[in-house]
């Protein structure tokens, strides 16, 4: 049987590009090099016929090409020349009006263009079944494929140093400041244990440009952002109770944004710059617990697990709201105060006030269970959320669609 040619096209260089189109295919390459050629190219040749007609399938991320009007009849005249088409998609298409990116969405019809073209396509793949089962009122051909790391990939193999505190970390990027104002007042409530806990917020960066508009003419002008404009230190604010949590000399360290850390380590707050995609996994070396917290609306609980199979494999104890996508894999661990055989502790939505504090203070009071709740989760995403076990289901299902 001659290999089956597969062309990728990722919707970006980073993120989504590395955990849904380039790593699981150039995998797919590696763990099964007699069955597949894959090619993957950021700038297709759109209009060139005979470059599409050399593969079998080809796999794009919400769109292909960058036209997402057109994109629609791009895939209809692939499925005419008797090319399979895989739309992949890992999050809702329509997010909420408090997410960065609604205003672009909407003004260019993006959500509208993403369901056109998951309608168009042959096939869809995506994170998770509750998001499998949305998307199938669309299209029901959907094929779930979650999202999964190469445990032996360097950054996720560092070493944590020990500590006498317990250190909660968070990591994400810019569009979670409503999720992270359900731990707002956290600090505050754990006054008494300062302490005992430090924590960690890690992906800070001050990049990035506001738009001005002048009332009087309408006019816009870019200028780039300064550093106490950005989300990264409303962050900050919540992470230490607008800095009350600090000493002055911490402060006056923190005002300055210059990159790198604090060079005390015995700080209550550090903060840990942004990292490439290639490295930032290194971050969960830093603390014992990971933070979760999830707001509850459609385009959360239609998110991966990513953070649950990240903290897993860096057996890491697991807070998270008891939301969508960690209710697919996570086990409360409590039962009238007492611990059970759970993986993780989950916050119910009508909770958010009191028991992010509450299931902290359990942990910074009874360490050992950090290290418990660290090896369940280790044995939850171990040998399903690993990319040698999603690669090996990849390939069955592509080799299904090519007689």
């Amino acid at each position: 049987m001659s290999k089956i040619n597969v062309l990728v096209l990722p919707s970006d260089r980073t993120g989504v590009g590395k955990f849904r189109s380039v790593e699981p295919h150039t995998f797919l390459q590696q763990q099964y090099p007699d069955d597949f050629h894959i090619d993957i190219d950021y700038e297709p040749k759109i209009n060139d016929e005979k470059y599409w007609k050399k593969y079998q399938i080809v796999h794009f991320h919400r769109v292909i090409g960058s036209n997402y009007g057109s994109s629609h009849l791009l895939i209809k005249k692939l499925r005419e020349w008797g090319i399979v088409t895989i739309a992949d998609l890992d999050d809702y298409w329509q997010p909420g009006v408090e997410h960065p990116a609604y205003e672009l969405i909407k003004k260019n019809n993006l959500d509208f263009h993403i369901k056109n073209n998951l309608k168009a396509a042959d096939y869809v793949t995506t994170t998770t079944k509750l998001f499998a089962d949305e998307i199938s009122k669309i299209n029901k051909n959907v094929f779930v494929l979650p999202n999964a790391i190469n445990p032996d990939e360097p950054q996720f193999k560092a070493k944590t140093e020990p500590s006498d505190r317990l250190r909660f970390g968070w990591l994400g990027g810019s569009s979670h400041l409503h999720d992270l104002k359900l731990i707002e007042g956290t600090t505050n409530t754990l006054s008494s244990l300062k302490d005992k806990y430090q924590m960690y917020v890690c992906g800070f960066d001050t990049r990035g440009s506001v738009t001005e508009i002048n009332r009087e003419t309408g006019e816009q002008k870019q200028r780039p952002i300064k550093p106490e404009e950005t989300v990264w230190k409303k962050y900050e604010e919540i992470f230490t109770d607008n800095y009350r949590f600090i000493d002055d000399e911490h402060k006056n360290y923190l005002m300055k944004f210059e990159s790198g850390d604090f060079y005390r380590d015995d700080v209550f707050y550090h903060r840990v710059w942004t990292q490439p995609i290639s490295s930032y996994a290194k971050n969960y070396s830093k603390f014992d617990v990971s933070l979760a917290p999830i707001k509850d609306h459609m385009f959360n609980r239609m998110k991966s697990q990513l953070k649950v199979i990240e903290a897993g494999f860096y057996k890491k104890a697991l807070i998270a709201s008891n939301i969508g996508p960690y209710t697919i894999d996570l086990k409360h661990s409590l039962d009238k105060g007492n611990f059970t055989d759970g993986n993780a502790l989950l916050v119910d939505k009508s909770r958010n006030r009191s028991d992010w504090a509450k299931y902290m203070k359990k942990l910074i009071n009874n360490p050992s269970w950090v290290e418990d709740l660290g090896e369940r989760l280790y044995e939850t995403v171990n040998g399903t959320y690993d990319l040698k076990s999603v690669t090996k289901n990849r390939a069955e299902f592509y080799k299904s669609l090519v007689k």
